[in-house]
């Protein structure tokens, strides 16, 4: 079984997906970016600024489903720079504690918007 997952603290579709689905025992993040929940407005602050941004949207929507970061077991990094690879990872760092989830990360040409970074998880309920 399928559940769409959905909260207003962090930023509503912007296109044809769910901010989330839970199923088996699984949380599915769709990718946050760096938007104001409230405004929907994009942060055009520096990768620091809008990757604390995007991890708050991570967070509030795990919540929503019954999740949290520390029960997340996979995340998905598009970042626009990877000269900003380490700058990324003090953020990161922060926010996920140990043992911290398997990664992916990899540099994307353009991301919406023209953002600077983009995360999707996949998260225990």
């Amino acid at each position: 079984m399928r559940e769409p997952v959905r909260t207003d603290r962090a930023p509503d579709d912007i296109g044809p997906f769910s901010q989330a689905i839970r199923a088996n025992g699984f949380l599915f993040v769709s990718g946050q970016i760096p938007m104001d929940p409230k405004t929907r407005e994009l942060s055009r602050g520096d990768l620091a600024a809008q990757t604390e941004l995007v991890l708050r949207n991570l967070s509030a929507v795990l919540e929503a489903g019954g999740s949290s970061l520390d029960r997340v077991v996979k995340v998905g990094v598009f970042l626009k720079d990877m000269g900003e690879f380490a700058r990324f990872n003090e953020i990161y760092a922060r926010f996920f504690p140990p043992p911290l989830p398997a990664r992916t990360t990899v540099e994307a040409a353009r991301l919406p918007k023209d953002i600077l970074v983009e995360i999707d998880a996949i998260a225990l309920t």
